[in-house]
């Protein structure tokens, strides 16, 4: 999803994809990182088993060095930025075997901190998605956040988690490519109350699947939604817009939006609206009805509320939670499925409303309208305020707990 953005650094067959180890980045002139060995001997330099590899990717405009990893297993690569955690690319092939990018992303680090970055692939924190006019209350205690949406706070505000240079720890072993990246927020951090640590794991299996760890801390009682948020189109980043992709997503209702894309605090049924897509529908097929909630998002910008088993209707996120399919997404061209699965009651769809040729993607083009869309699994937007939607409070002794998984298939 999209919004005002900070101004801190930023001014048919199914079978298991993969992608060309060690390959370099398409036509953006990126290449793959140099082979590493780990202290333990195992070769990060490709192969069909799990690998790693790091590289430096520069400097924030205060000085802090980035890296980049290449993680690979089986036919799959994945380049992922200490910066904000962002995953940068990640290469599978279609149906006839030829290997694309299929997430959109920028091909330096500058994109990543300049004014005007939609968040391309990056972790998302303290809260993802709206709180509106930055503010809630806690224990009789009123938080102020900083605005950056309007009159709400997006993604945390100003110097969130997408714009934060994380620890990483690579914590593969003979079945997966595992980066663990983990970063400190102090008590105040961009208005929220409470010292947060938290970790996040990326995990790539030889069959195409990458999973998704949240893990989180607070010393005090504080607000967390974490997620992910990487902007896909199966047809290969930079090839043209995802209005042709078919969308499945489990849910029989949405959360209705005011003109500033706060939620109204009610679940309303998406049968007969174009907010239905219990069956698998192109994305383009009724993005152009003149449906109010079509015209606040300029597209749809919107989170559905899953039709869990355990209806979603539990307090926080922890380890009793899970993993139930949310959304399935198919491009008919190349064949390529992603389909999700997550511990989280919703997900936010974003149809690229806001991409407006103005950013140059890892390939070299510009993206328009549509190029891609972002699939974010989540708690509500504005939970902190919507005593109906499921909390998304943290307290001491609690361990904030959730995962997602990404499975690519042909």
């Amino acid at each position: 999803m999209p919004g005002q953005h900070p101004t801190s650094f930023r001014t048919a067959r199914r079978r298991t994809l993969a992608a060309v180890l060690g390959a370099g980045l398409l036509a953006g002139g990126l290449a793959a990182p140099a082979a590493a060995a780990d202290d333990d001997g195992r070769d990060d330099g490709g192969g069909s088993g799990p690998s790693t590899s790091v590289e430096p990717f520069g400097a924030t405009p205060d000085g802090t060095a980035v890296e980049r990893w290449t993680l690979s297993n089986g036919d799959t690569t994945m380049r992922v930025l200490t910066f904000g955690g962002v995953i940068q690319t990640l290469e599978v092939p279609d149906a006839e075997g030829e290997v694309d990018n299929v997430v959109l992303g920028y091909p330096d680090l500058e994109g990543y901190y300049t004014e005007g970055d939609p968040y391309f692939g990056a972790l998302i924190g303290r809260y993802s998605n709206r709180i509106a006019e930055g503010r809630f209350t806690l224990d009789g205690q009123t938080s102020q956040l900083p605005l950056n949406d309007g009159p709400n706070t997006l993604h945390g505000g100003p110097g969130g988690f997408s714009e934060r240079v994380w620890t990483a720890t690579d914590v593969s072993d003979d079945e997966v490519a595992a980066l663990q990246l983990e970063l400190v927020s102090e008590d105040g951090d961009q208005g929220f109350p409470g010292t947060l640590t938290t970790t996040v794991t990326y995990r790539l299996d030889a069959e195409s699947r990458l999973t998704v760890d949240y893990e989180a801390t607070t010393d005090a009682p504080t607000v967390v939604n974490l997620t992910q948020h990487t902007y896909w189109n199966l047809a290969g980043e930079g090839s043209g817009d995802v209005y042709d992709h078919e969308l499945q997503l489990n849910a029989s209702g949405f959360t209705p939006v005011d003109e500033t894309l706060i939620p109204t605090g009610e679940v309303a049924p998406v049968e007969g609206t174009p907010f239905d897509f219990r069956e698998p529908t192109p994305i383009g097929e009724r993005i152009r009805v003149a449906d109010q909630q079509l015209l606040y998002g300029q597209g749809y910008d919107h989170n559905w509320a899953l039709d869990r088993e355990d209806d979603g209707a539990r307090e926080g996120s922890d380890s009793e939670d899970v993993l139930e399919e949310a959304a399935v997404l198919h491009d008919p061209d190349s064949g390529r499925t992603l389909t999700i699965s997550t511990t989280e009651p919703g997900i936010q769809f974003y149809s690229g409303n806001f991409l407006d040729g103005t950013l140059v993607g890892t390939g070299g083009g510009v993206y328009r309208q549509g190029d891609g869309l972002a699939l974010e699994t989540q708690h509500f937007p504005d939970s902190p305020n919507q005593p109906e939607f499921p909390s998304t409070v943290l307290r001491p002794g609690e361990v904030y707990d959730s995962t997602t998984v990404f499975e690519l298939t042909s």
